[in-house]
């Protein structure tokens, strides 16, 4: 008996000391698992917010540089005379620019001594010198692109908020400096837009150069402030320069934050968002308070509520992670889902070439093969391959990675080329009629934005309705853009392209801001609210115009008013195979190739022809080759993207040198060229056959020939 009552007072010892123990060890865990799960939480608002900075950044930097590009082609090539001459009327168009996009305070236009030519602000300008200012002397002695100037206070006479200045160049026809054209931009709106987004406590933001100059901040500063490169936060930054997350005292305040930042493409600039650590804990710290206040009263009752809340947390967790997955879901599907009908209408129309190609070189393989056949089959295959070029080349175009430039062509052939990639964009559920005129309806643009503008007016359409319903795609020409819309001429009329759908249509309060950039009235994430921008962009530097009408419920109609040219500035076009390939006659060819299939099939075909062929796998070893004896070669052929030096750098370290041996260049796609151009060189686009290369390389020793006969 006296042995059952001490095991029965054991067994109470052991439950009241677990009692505590238990408690005390589950509210331990249930704390440290609430701790990790709070800090991975503000790291994924921290990304999401980032997200959210660096995009709108971006867009901001690149709205502004093209406008200065477009400024720049307004003045191109007038002298400084003219400028001054036309200043009222620049100064009304800076004006409107200024006024146009709230992120500037103003737009100016100097000369190559830094004087004031014209700006937004007065006419005519003061007589001021700006030649000190850092987004002046930039570029004085080289060219640099789109120069980024540090914070800046307004000098006497002009007032009002800080500044950074974004500028570019101006450059004569022979590339010496002749001034700049500056736009200067408000870090106050960019601070602003980041008190919007940042309404959680301990929210911070900050905009910034890669030399540690800083632009914005928030919580705002009232001091200019740089960060020092060999710091605690620029030696994190230079460990992963591109994008990270660092925990770091952050040096204007000293207050400990979590920092996620990430570079802007393009540019130098860093964006950065995050929290301070204190913030984070005060989380964690509300938390935990809630299994304190029910934890204090009794063991047993605190026993229960832990348990209690532990399951609570997981639920919740379980719930929030849900409701994540479902926000990057929805941010997301637009565009996945374009992409994948893009892809498998892309993958539908290679493999029915690859089909095409695959049977010609399984029926040429037959024994006893008629000529008529074997030619035939022949024709098949390179019709195939120019067929899946031009697939290549219109996603190229597309995507906007394709060196584009303006062109005569007709409205009507180009929107009926995109019926197939429209109709897999815009899907199934969307029906499409296309009313096109029987005459030509030629333009002078870039075919690659007019189509790009085409495309945005119809995913616009397609979101309108839901996915469902109707799209017309109309082209006819019009003597003149109706009078609702801004002032344009042109000698030979406008063509007016018009997608008109069925879809809920657009309240008239919304109608003047729907060409606004980053207005939407889509949900977040389902929308940035360039593609319209695009459109109105494309139009009014083309000449033309774009308007809309539209009624709630019965649908809209979006009119591209392009300005006419008359046919006969259609140039001709031949067919690539049509024209002989050229004799080499022993002309000397210096061939630059990393890809060695691609190499010997060049080589051996110039062979066959009479060339005599030199072959290096890189630039480097293709410049010393020269270096030793360019007299040897009578021009180069250079792939554009190799490791290491590329193509075009092999180009114009030639040119520079002064070695007189023509460079012609190829290519399928290319970055650098598709925003640099292929600087004066001769291009061919792969793919390309042995003919069309026998006559480009032939043509360009020639016109050399003929200089250096000139020349003696």
């Amino acid at each position: 008996m006296q042995g059952a009552q001490r095991n029965s007072l054991k067994l109470l010892q052991w439950m009241m000391a677990a009692s505590l123990a238990l408690p005390i060890a589950l509210f331990a865990i249930a704390s440290a698992i609430s701790y990790t799960s709070t800090k991975d939480t503000a790291d994924r608002e921290i990304e999401r917010t980032l997200d959210v900075a660096h995009e709108h950044a971006l867009k901001v930097f690149e709205t502004i540089d093209r406008s200065l590009a477009e400024l720049g082609e307004v003045v191109r090539g007038l002298p400084d005379d003219t400028i001054r001459a036309r200043e009222s009327a620049l100064h009304r168009r800076l004006k409107r620019l200024a006024d146009s996009l709230p992120q500037l305070k103003s737009a100016w236009i100097f000369d190559a001594d830094g004087k004031a030519l014209v700006n937004s602000l007065a006419s005519p300008p003061p007589a001021l010198g700006f030649a000190d200012r850092d987004y002046f002397y930039a570029h004085v002695d080289q060219s640099i692109g789109t120069h980024i100037g540090t914070a800046l206070t307004p000098r006497p006479p002009y007032q009002g908020a800080r500044f950074f200045g974004m500028s570019r160049r101006r450059e004569s026809d022979d590339g010496n400096f002749i001034g700049v054209i500056q736009a200067s931009v408000l870090p106050e709106y960019f601070e602003s837009f980041y008190a919007r987004i940042g309404s959680d406590p301990g929210s911070f933001f900050a905009m910034g150069r890669t030399d540690g100059a800083v632009l914005a901040h928030f919580p705002r500063l009232d001091r200019d402030f740089r960060l020092d490169p060999g710091g605690p936060v620029g030696q994190k930054i230079a460990s992963s320069p591109e994008h990270g997350l660092i925990t770091v005292a952050w040096p204007s305040d000293g207050i400990e934050r979590r920092i996620g930042y990430r570079r802007i493409a393009e540019y130098p600039i860093y964006v950065s968002a995050g929290f301070e650590t204190s913030a984070i804990q005060a989380r964690w710290f509300a938390t935990i308070g809630q299994h304190l206040v029910f934890g204090i009263p009794a063991t047993a009752l605190l026993f229960l509520l832990l348990a209690f809340a532990f399951r609570r947390t997981q639920h919740l967790q379980a719930e929030a992670a849900a409701r994540r997955e479902a926000e990057d879901a929805l941010k997301h599907s637009q565009r996945l889902e374009a992409l994948g009908q893009l892809t498998g209408g892309v993958a539908h129309d290679f493999n029915n070439l690859l089909t095409v190609i695959r049977a010609s070189v399984d029926l040429l393989n037959r024994p006893q093969l008629t000529e008529e056949r074997r030619q035939r089959y022949i024709t098949a295959i390179a019709d195939s391959v120019a067929r899946a070029a031009k697939l290549t080349s219109q996603l190229l175009a597309f995507a906007r990675r394709q060196t584009l430039k303006p062109e005569v062509f007709d409205v009507g052939q180009r929107v009926q080329s995109l019926h197939d990639m429209l109709a897999t964009l815009l899907g199934p559920a969307i029906e499409i009629a296309m009313r096109l005129p029987a005459e030509p309806c030629l333009v002078n643009a870039d075919a690659g934005q007019f189509e790009t503008a085409l495309i945005n007016m119809a995913t616009n359409a397609r979101d309108a309705m839901q996915g469902k319903g109707r799209i017309t795609f109309a082209v006819e020409a019009t003597t003149a853009i109706p009078a609702t819309a801004a002032p344009a001429t042109g000698n030979h009329g406008f063509v007016r392209i018009t997608v008109s759908d069925t879809g809920i249509g657009i309240p008239a309060a919304r109608l003047g801001r729907i060409f606004e950039p980053f207005f939407t009235t889509k949900q977040v994430g389902h929308g940035t609210g360039l593609g319209l921008s695009q459109v109105f962009g494309f139009a009014r530097q083309s000449g033309g115009e774009v308007t809309v009408t539209s009624e709630v419920g019965h649908g809209s109609t979006f009119s591209l008013y392009l300005p006419r040219v008359p046919p006969d500035l259609l140039p001709q076009r031949h067919a690539p195979n049509t024209a002989p390939a050229v004799a080499g006659s022993g002309m000397s060819v210096l061939v630059v190739e990393d890809n060695i299939e691609l190499a010997n099939f060049a080589a051996d075909g110039l062979t066959e022809l009479g060339y005599s062929i030199t072959l290096v796998d890189n630039a480097t070893d293709a410049l010393a080759e020269l270096v030793v004896d360019a007299d040897r070669f009578d021009v180069v052929f250079s792939d554009v993207v190799m490791p290491g030096m590329t193509g075009l750098d092999l180009a114009k370290a030639i040119r520079e040198r002064g070695i007189g041996v023509p460079v012609v260049l190829t290519t399928g796609y290319s970055q650098a060229l598709s925003q640099e151009g292929a600087a004066g060189f001769d291009l061919v686009q792969k793919p390309y056959s042995i003919e069309e290369l026998s006559r480009v390389l032939h043509r360009a020793a020639r016109l050399r020939r003929v200089r250096d006969g000139a020349a003696e």
